[in-house]
């Protein structure tokens, strides 16, 4: 049975990482490999894939067959193009030359789209961290006007309390006296004088005439 070129699975659970290797097709999917020509990884966007781009060449040359997912990769950078091209000089359609050439443009356009892509993906999370920021901003608006209500409402009231407590006591200040303290005035206390001591009366009658 010819060679294979497979995945074999690796990462924890959830968390998978693949390499890319050439097998034999009785082994099974995870036991032994003859080469390991690359890795993938679909966990990011885009995913992550590195290749030995003339070992996967020369194996396909040697008639190994790709599995679907590996032959979704190998078109993806260029790897079944390429062969197909050799294979049109190999016939006689066309030179070494016109074939790297076709090669070149599609490889350009290739990575154009790829770059169109990255920089589409990169506006995306740029309107998403912009959209999610302006929903955090509108949560946290809303709360602050809703403490500053609530402190509103507490002042209201502490204003209100205080309100009461001076009409209170400007009814006590305004109150008669009389209704508000009847004490008794004391008597005022005598104290005794002293009484200046008599003195003889003058005698203010003329003394008589003697007649003769």
């Amino acid at each position: 049975m010819p060679a294979r070129i497979r995945l074999q699975r690796h990462g924890k659970k959830g968390q998978p990482y693949y390499h890319i290797v050439i097998a034999d097709g009785r082994a099974p999917r995870d036991g032994k490999f003859i080469e390991s020509i690359g890795t993938y990884n679909p966990l990011t966007i885009p995913a992550e894939i590195t290749i030995d781009f003339e070992k996967a060449l020369s194996w396909l040359h040697k008639g190994a067959t790709p599995s679907d997912t590996a032959k979704a990769i190998l078109m993806y950078k260029g790897v079944l193009y390429k062969n197909h091209l050799l294979k049109g000089v190999a016939k006689g359609a066309m030179t070494e030359e016109q074939a790297e050439a076709k090669f070149q443009v599609w490889l350009q356009e290739k990575e154009a789209k790829v770059q169109s892509k990255k920089n589409k993906q990169i506006l995306s999370k740029k309107e998403e961290i912009k959209s999610r920021l302006e929903a955090e901003a509108k949560v946290n608006l809303a709360k602050a006007e809703a403490l500053a209500k609530k402190r509103a409402k507490l002042l209201e009231k502490e204003h209100e309390a205080a309100g009461i407590e001076v009409e209170v006591k400007n009814e006590i200040v305004d109150a008669p006296v009389e209704a508000v303290v009847d004490v008794p005035a004391e008597a005022p206390v005598e104290t005794p004088t002293e009484t200046p001591a008599e003195t003889p009366a003058e005698n203010t009658t003329e003394p008589e005439q003697k007649t003769e």
